[in-house]
């Protein structure tokens, strides 16, 4: 299955309900960036009147994982993968339409190619930028991913 923006949104809506329910979608996917939106609503606001962290976190996991699993598949090989930690820091009240971005498609194709050559598993520290429609930075968050060729 090549991955596309509208599979990776359908299989949101069916495997990850709650992000497609809060109106998480996929944007732009390439090999080395990918591109996540959600706009704040009633269903995932916070008592304060912006959206909710946990809706952020869900979208910015979205483009750092995406963007592993396009480059696993795209090596036709079989290597697991899992969130080992993650953070991340709030500097605006997140309303109207948050755009994250995840620009670590080189450092996921490093460590692949590491884990394929040598059957180590491999860690990935990515990043994703949570940005308004103003241009001013939200939230920032970090993922460090585990992977490992099966």
């Amino acid at each position: 299955m090549k991955i596309t923006k509208s599979k990776i949104n359908k299989f949101l809506l069916f495997k990850l309900p709650s992000a497609y329910l809060c109106g998480i979608r996929l944007k732009e996917i390439h090999d080395n960036e990918s591109v996540v939106t959600v706009k704040h609503r009633w269903i995932n606001q916070n008592p304060f009147k912006s959206m909710y962290f946990a809706v952020q976190s869900m979208a910015a996991e979205l483009t750092t994982g995406v963007l592993l699993i396009k480059q696993i598949q795209d090596s036709g090989r079989k290597v697991s993968m899992l969130v080992i930690s993650h953070s991340g820091s709030f500097s605006k009240k997140a309303v109207g339409r948050i755009t994250f971005k995840c620009n670590d498609g080189e450092k996921i194709n490093k460590a692949l190619e590491e884990t394929l050559k040598t059957g180590d598993g491999q860690t990935v520290l990515m990043n994703s930028v949570g940005i308004d429609e103003q241009g001013d930075v939200v939230s920032t968050y970090q993922f460090e991913w585990s992977i490992k060729a099966k």
